[in-house]
């Protein structure tokens, strides 16, 4: 019988001794903290500091948000991760008529700084380290949060945190884009320029392979077009004249981490050999933190299932388990009940009480690298890379990242994969438990699952109303000109921006000017 990972490598019988010979274990993996980083970025890793327990959460009002996250850090959470509604993700305010049935639906509703100074109420902004999960609009996000720091005394470079910021994999695989490419990538640049300048602790970009893996894409494509997305950010950030090693000591990644437990681990392991040689080799970085891949991990939402909910817990903690043996600086569990609706809070602890129990009862950080040496795992590291490299070099043929996205190559190839992936599934080739087999005659309740309130987006409304009703209309208008000038000269916005929210103008006023210069993608090939 032949069986084969997710990404159509075949797995042999047995692994042995001559599948890794003349391979010399101290050249090709190194020791973890050194080059090529194959063992981890760090020389004790987990011994010296576990990885983060950053639960992705929002949802409805800032307010209820806020009691969200208090509610996990009180149990254990150790940094916060932002998740936003569909209006505030696509530049619209909540009472335009594009939001009316999404707000706080899929994240939290943030209009103005009043909404953010609320989210974070209570909450020290020179303690805890925040990711935010947003992309055509980070700019916009990253100067509110900046604001909301400024109000509670604290400065600029202490604050600490993501900002997703990668907009090419919102071609590929997600859709939350609002201007054309090109454009578009321009914001990044900012982005990444000014917290380079203002924000030392501050990772301006989380490049993510997270969605296009959601998509459909195998473990093998997750890592080249991340990479190759990756590649297309720094040289952007090169020709706007910034020196590599002092942006890219603070680029960050997001992987997603699937069911097949050892493919993940060598996804994660080569991953961390392959940039630090692009580093080096290709942008000619000297500084070693510029080398060492830093990356969150997410479970894989895609995997889970509504039939049997509670075999969700399981899949999760096999995929948490994937990515604690993979090396990952932090780390998001999914709850059961995702593939229903927003996770209950009770749902949420014990996603959260996954990670703890893997961290502290496990043994999986006692030691750095368990798996390394392992026949299975090296060799499986080793063809991983070999067939990521081979789709670099597909994507620099065709021109780079955002050619390959223009092109519709990346599109296409993920679009590919999930075909295929869901044929093996609807024929059996592919086990589903509880879905495809060893299904029940007879589905227990699922019991309690989150709904929110559809009076979120009339009190939002009413909180817009106020907050323009008591703004400085002049301050309003200088600072949107000012913005609207500065993207006409390709000026880096942010600073505009700065000034723009802290003078209450709307996330949806600002990215209207924004349209207004550079108009509205259309007709990009997409998932």
């Amino acid at each position: 019988m032949r069986l084969e990972t997710t990404s159509q490598i075949p797995i042999e019988v047995v692994y042995g001794s001559e599948r890794l010979a003349g391979w010399d274990p101290d050249e090709k993996l190194g020791q973890p903290g050194e080059y090529p980083y194959t063992r981890g970025v760090h020389p004790d890793m987990y011994r010296g500091r576990l990885w983060t327990m950053r639960q992705y959460a929002g949802y409805a009002s800032a307010a209820e948000s806020n009691a969200r996250y208090r509610y996990l850090l009180q149990r254990g959470q150790t940094g916060l991760s932002v998740a936003f509604d569909l209006p505030t993700q696509m530049g619209y305010d909540s009472d335009h008529p594009l939001a009316e049935g999404e707000v706080g639906k899929v994240g939290v509703a943030i209009d103005t700084l009043e909404d953010m100074a609320r989210l974070f109420e209570g909450i020290p902004l020179d303690k805890v380290s925040t990711s935010m999960t947003i992309n055509a609009t980070a700019p916009i996000l990253l100067a509110l949060y900046v604001a909301v720091g400024k109000r509670q005394g604290v400065p600029t470079e202490q604050l600490q945190g993501t900002v997703q910021n990668d907009i090419l994999k919102e071609f590929i695989a997600r859709g939350t884009y609002i201007y054309p490419p090109r454009p578009s990538l321009q914001l990044v640049t900012d982005v990444i320029e000014y917290a380079t300048e203002r924000l030392p602790r501050w990772n301006p970009i989380s490049i993510s392979g997270y969605h296009m893996r959601e998509a459909g894409a195998t473990a093998v494509q997750e890592l080249a077009f991340t990479l190759a997305n990756a590649c297309g950010y720094v040289q952007a950030a090169l020709e706007r004249g910034l020196a590599v090693d002092a942006f890219a000591p603070r680029l960050a990644f997001f992987f997603d981490s699937h069911n097949h437990l050892f493919e993940e681990v060598a996804k994660f392991r080569a991953a961390r050999r392959m940039w630090a040689r692009l580093m080096r080799e290709r942008f000619g970085a000297r500084d070693s933190r510029s080398e060492r891949l830093r990356f969150h991990t997410q479970t894989a939402g895609v995997t889970l299932t509504a039939q049997q909910i509670e075999n969700n817990i399981v899949r999760v903690t096999v995929q948490a388990l994937a990515a604690a043996l993979g090396g990952t600086q932090s780390l998001h569990t999914n709850a059961r009940d995702e593939a229903l609706a927003l996770p209950t809070e009770a749902s949420a602890q014990t996603a959260l009480r996954t990670q703890q129990i893997l961290a502290y009862e496990s043994g999986v950080a006692d030691t750095v690298d368990p798996l390394a040496g392992s026949y299975f795992v090296e060799a499986l590291t080793d063809e991983v890379e070999r067939r990521a490299w081979a789709y670099l070099e597909q994507v620099d043929q065709l021109g780079g990242a955002l050619a390959a996205v223009e092109k519709g190559f990346v599109q296409r190839e993920i679009q590919e994969s999930a075909y295929r992936y869901q044929q093996e599934v609807e024929a059996g080739r592919r086990v589903v438990v509880g879905v495809n087999r060893f299904q029940d005659a007879q589905e227990a309740p699922q019991g309690e699952i989150l709904r929110v309130d559809p009076a979120v987006r009339a009190e939002q409304a009413e909180r817009l109303r106020r907050v323009r009703a008591e703004r400085d209309v002049t301050q309003v208008a200088e600072a949107l000109g000012q913005l609207e000038r500065r993207a006409r000269e390709r000026a880096n916005t942010m600073p505009a921006i700065q000034a723009c929210v802290e003078a209450l103008c709307t996330l949806g006023e600002i990215s209207d000017v924004l349209r207004g210069v550079f108009g509205e993608a259309h007709d990009i090939p997409s998932i």
